[in-house]
């Protein structure tokens, strides 16, 4: 009987192999809560054997090809694997990307096929990927769940919604009977407080990045490292380092002494720059004290034009956040 397991991030994967707990493993790192999704032919591609889909665009390209090669099972679409395989189990981490790649898988299954031969768990990690111990994925998980035919449908529902043009579908998810699927009430949760803020203009993740600027004595790498005690981080390295790039490098800054950018890669690889980056002093401005204190709003003087999900937020169409209601605020 050969065993599957499709994971979230290559460190795990390579647990999982050592710990000899799967013949395949299959890691997929497809960054969800970044960026603008996918089109629509690209999502349904992802997932499909391989033909023309472009470098990133396909469930296979995280793992090495040497790896697929020795596998026999470079270019293979998931469905058509799973059908040579005995059983099947995703091994996700706690954070919201990993939510949303099982809710995609799910529903590009649940579109595909009408098998009622599951045989198809979720294993749920309560830390993140990279601190895991080989040693502690081989003894019994107290958090293995039987993927029950009921789940698909929620799933299916989590990722339509996700992919809207707004977040009102994602926020009627609480409306839903969220139990059968662990932890989407807090992904849902997660995921809404990164909007901007209606009363500061600040996501969950930039308003943590000025309270740790706030207390003092601070450089880059500070902030970089602290999104690991998140209480459910749901951006990684590039993306709050691009965010901290936001609150720094705008038209009305809140945080200054960043003196280098953009974060990007080659910013990276040029050494020098790369260690102007990291030894920048970083304060709060005038104005970052006052969004911190809940006098300005930092949207109301600075441009916004990124995609939460499948909603292009800018300044005139900008869904907003009210924490203490708890409850969207729409454009207005």
């Amino acid at each position: 009987m050969t065993r599957l397991i499709v994971t979230t991030g290559s460190s795990i994967a390579g647990a999982i192999q050592q710990a000899g707990l799967a013949d395949l493993v299959i890691a997929i790192e497809r960054r969800l809560v970044w960026g603008q999704l996918p089109s629509e032919v690209e999502l349904q591609a992802f997932f499909a054997p391989r033909t023309t889909q472009p470098k990133g665009l396909h469930w296979l390209d995280d793992t090495p090809p040497w790896r697929l090669e020795e596998w026999s099972v470079r270019n293979r679409g998931f469905v058509e694997l799973f059908a040579e395989c005995g059983s099947f189990e995703f091994c996700r981490g706690p954070g919201p990307n990993a939510q949303l790649l099982m809710f995609w898988l799910l529903d590009h299954w649940r579109r595909e096929t009408t098998t009622a031969n599951l045989n198809f768990t979720v294993r749920q990690l309560q830390i993140a990927i990279g601190g895991i111990d080989r040693r502690a994925l081989a003894r019994p998980h107290p958090f293995v769940n039987e993927i029950e035919p009921h789940y698909f449908k929620l799933a299916s529902r989590a990722w339509r919604a996700y992919r809207a043009p707004t977040p009102q579908n994602w926020f009627d998810l609480f409306k839903a009977n969220l139990v059968v699927l662990p932890q989407l009430s807090s992904c849902v949760t997660a995921l809404l407080e990164e909007l901007p803020s209606s009363a500061s203009g600040l996501g969950a993740t930039e308003e943590q990045i000025l309270k740790l600027v706030a207390r003092g004595g601070v450089r880059p790498f500070d902030v970089l490292g602290y999104r690991s005690r998140y209480r459910l981080p749901v951006y990684e390295y590039w993306e709050v380092g691009a965010l901290l790039d936001g609150l720094a490098r705008c038209d009305r800054p809140g945080v200054a002494g960043l003196d280098e950018g953009p974060f990007s890669l080659e910013m990276h690889n040029d050494s020098s720059r790369f260690q102007r980056y990291k030894q920048s002093r970083l304060s709060l401005t005038e104005f970052g004290k006052a969004v911190l204190g809940g006098n300005e709003n930092f949207r109301r003087h600075n441009r916004i034009d990124r995609w939460w999900g499948g909603t292009h937020l800018t300044n005139d169409r900008l869904w907003q956040w009210d924490a203490e209601a708890h409850s969207l605020v729409a454009p207005g």
